[in-house]
């Protein structure tokens, strides 16, 4: 399988630790990464990359390859291992999307030099900063207004019980949605205190369906902060402490990550200015 494709996985400053970090690293198809540097430029920057096949990561082989959910998550975790062996070494680390992927070294090489200002200022930026996850869960007795259905009476019943019953689901429905907005306010105080204790925030969407996994209750908030490396725990700590005692809430706080959802990244084969 001929290997000619260059597969980038995150831009960081050239230094001797980052070369020393890179090279016991393998990425997404086993092969060695290794720092790849600007062709002109004074070296300040480095692309850590490897060598990939093109019969999977060309354009067509990888949007097919996009629907095959095993491969998909096995090239996730391994481009994420490869960034977060990088930012365990304690490299200012600016994660690039999955699949960015030059012809060759020549042209990743001229990406470099042409985006060399904006990459810089993004490491500037999220140098001694880690990424917290923060979600917020209703537990699962407390659902979103509307999204239950209402179980029409047994006409068997009678009428009078079937009023009753009515009355009953009404009271039900009153006190759930009653629940959601205490819910949904503590929420947003969560949020504002998270945000106090940060330098970014970026909203994502609450998880539904499959994408929220085996985690009770339905996911009202789902964001990531960009934090100081050095009050992590201060983060979690005042994070989680807001949310106690709230009823019907739970939070969740992960992390620390590299800064993905801070890093503004080029697109895949995107062939850089001339």
């Amino acid at each position: 399988m001929t290997v000619d494709l260059v597969y980038a996985y995150a831009v960081l400053r050239r230094t001797p630790e980052a070369g020393a970090a890179v090279a016991p690293l393998r990425g997404v198809a086993g092969e060695p990464v290794h720092l790849v540097e600007p062709a002109t430029s004074t070296p300040q920057l480095a692309f850590a990359v490897g060598h990939v096949p093109a019969a999977d990561y060309a354009e067509a082989p990888l949007e097919a390859h996009l629907d095959d959910l095993d491969w998909l998550e096995s090239t996730v975790r391994s481009h994420h291992a490869v960034v977060a062996a990088l930012v365990a070494s304690g490299a200012a680390v600016l994660p690039l999307r999955l699949a960015t992927v030059y012809p060759d070294e020549g042209s990743a090489r001229q990406a470099l030099d042409t985006r060399r200002g904006y990459f810089l200022s993004l490491l500037d930026r999220l140098t001694g900063h880690v990424e917290l996850g923060v979600k917020i869960y209703a537990t699962p007795d407390i659902t979103p207004p509307g999204a239950g259905t209402e179980t029409a009476p047994d006409p068997a019943t009678g009428v009078g019980v079937g009023r009753a019953y009515l009355a009953i689901r009404r009271r039900r429905q009153r006190r759930n949605e009653e629940a959601w907005r205490t819910v949904a306010r503590a929420a947003a105080r969560l949020t504002e205190t998270a945000g106090a204790l940060s330098v970014d925030r970026v909203a994502h969407t609450p998880e539904r369906g499959s994408l929220a996994g085996s985690a009770p209750g339905t996911n009202v908030g789902n964001d990531a902060y960009l934090v100081r490396a050095d009050r992590v725990d201060a983060f979690r700590a005042g994070v989680l402490t807001a949310a106690e005692g709230i009823p019907g809430l739970r939070v969740e706080v992960t992390g620390p990550w590299a800064p993905y959802s801070f890093a503004l990244q080029p697109q895949p084969h995107e062939e850089p200015a001339a």
